[in-house]
């Protein structure tokens, strides 16, 4: 069967039907006697217009009964591949359609908020950080997650503020990371003034006095600066509001409880550097088991 032809136009004339001359056929449905005669077999070929459009006469009602009766070939739309055997043997094992059983339960939004919560997981960050005697231990995890799907397992949590100070990120790891470099700069400044390194106390008090000007503007700043000064080692946490505390140990972050027990289990000032090394592991491990 060849191809039709398209027709323009509208077919729809309006009005009763009647007999098309040529004329009005060119201006109402033009080339709608070329695209009837694509369908119409070879004894329909020697009619005229008059006695082909005509809507009431025998003619066109034996077109018309023929175009309806036609059958096309839809052969090339069927598939072809070829199963040995019938669907139950080739399906077997697998069920044919996916189920699961509905929760019952008169209240379903407040079953899919415990819901959530339950399964919820909690990947955040743990730092640590002790002062024994001999210096200043300081550990941390490496994930920076996104909400609940873990971005990266390699991230530098202990940054180097100089070669005596370091400070820990908890929180947004940008604005962590921007106020830690800021520092850095600032402490270097100080050392170029003063002819001397800054204090872990006054680095701490500076960093506590910026982030008090940006209260309550958005910023996730959680940190420890440790390091060692003229007067021994020295810790001090400070977060986003300005807040500033001095300590023997603190940790910050999510998995901080769980931080929390085991270096209050296991934590003494005289510990050597391998025995303070091992209990910031273990700490670090545990926290970040029970923290997702």
């Amino acid at each position: 069967m060849a191809k039709p032809a398209k027709c323009s136009g509208n077919i729809g004339l309006g009005g009763a039907p009647g007999p098309l001359t040529p004329g009005v056929l060119n201006k109402k449905i033009p080339n709608v006697y070329s695209f009837l005669r694509q369908f119409i077999p070879t004894s329909f070929a020697n009619l005229p217009h008059s006695n082909l459009l005509r809507f009431d006469s025998p003619s066109f009602r034996s077109v018309l009964v023929y175009i309806l009766s036609m059958k096309f070939d839809t052969s090339g739309l069927e598939t072809n591949g070829m199963f040995l055997g019938s669907n139950d043997e080739l399906f077997s094992g697998f069920p044919t359609t996916p189920s699961f059983e509905i929760p019952s339960t008169t209240d379903f939004d407040g079953f899919q908020k415990e819901a959530i919560q339950m399964v919820k997981p909690a990947k955040g960050t743990t730092t640590l950080a002790f002062i024994f005697k001999e210096g200043v231990m300081v550990a941390a995890d490496s994930r920076a997650s996104m909400g609940g799907y873990i971005s990266s397992q390699s991230v530098k949590k202990i940054i180097e503020i100089n070669p005596y100070m370091l400070g820990t990120m908890a929180g947004g790891a940008a604005d962590c990371q921007f106020w830690h470099r800021n520092l850095g700069i600032k402490c270097r400044l100080h050392e170029l003034a003063n002819k001397r390194r800054i204090s872990v106390t006054g680095a701490s008090k500076l960093l506590a006095n910026i982030l008090y000007n940006y209260r309550g503007m958005g910023l996730s700043v959680g940190t420890m600066i440790a390091g060692w000064d003229e007067t021994g080692p020295g810790l001090y946490y400070v977060d986003n509001d300005g807040g500033r505390l001095k300590g023997m140990r603190f940790s910050v972050g999510s998995g901080s409880p769980y931080a929390y027990g085991v270096l209050d289990n296991g934590y003494r000032y005289d510990m050597t550097v391998d025995e303070a090394a091992e209990l910031a592991r273990r700490a670090i491990y545990h926290a970040t088991f029970r923290d997702g």
